[in-house]
């Protein structure tokens, strides 16, 4: 039997104001909850990408943010952040750069979303009940096939919104190591 998944619900400034289930979160009654997003460049200016389970009750089998989940209540931003990253991915040392914090809705769901970066090149492990695929796509691969229905809709507005930073921060790790 899986234990029933508890989320903080929370004003549009952040503040927790009570808790639902993922549920009551997920049922269209636009109940406002917090989740993390981990983009991850590596050292050729890639962006990794996970392909949602097929298995997900929202947008599955779409490639979409390489990690992607909801804060628990009673979880900081960080601590949900860490343990959605060690869980899907299997990686423990990471440095989070925060992008953006925006709210995106859905005819399912309404989240405010906590996006970061990092920039990493070490080994992953994705945990196969979250993730069937995993892979590292060029920015103009996915420009190619944005609207065509293989990413999820949020990754696809949120990557337009960060994009230029994602390459402003690739280009000043690729500086800083130059220089070292």
């Amino acid at each position: 039997m899986n234990k029933e998944e508890w989320f903080p619900l929370i004003d549009e400034q952040g503040n927790t104001i009570g808790k639902a289930t993922r549920r009551e979160c997920h049922n269209g009654s636009k109940l406002l909850h917090p989740v993390v997003h981990l983009h991850i460049i590596n050292n050729d200016g890639e962006l990794y990408l996970q392909k949602r389970s097929t298995n997900k009750d929202i947008q599955p089998g779409k490639w979409d943010t390489a990690v992607g989940g909801h804060i628990d209540y009673g979880e900081t931003v960080e601590e949900a952040l860490a343990r959605e990253v060690r869980e899907e991915l299997g990686i423990t040392h990471f440095i989070p750069i925060h992008v953006l914090t925006y709210i995106f809705e859905s005819d399912q769901e309404r989240e405010m979303v906590n996006t970061f970066y990092t920039v990493y090149t070490g080994k992953m492990q994705i945990d196969p009940v979250e993730i069937d695929d995993g892979k590292f796509w060029t920015f103009s691969e996915i420009h190619e096939n944005m609207g065509k229905g293989i990413f999820t809709p949020n990754f696809e507005q949120e990557f337009l919104r960060i994009e230029s930073r994602l390459i402003r921060a690739f280009k000043q790790e690729t500086m800083k190591k130059d220089c070292e």
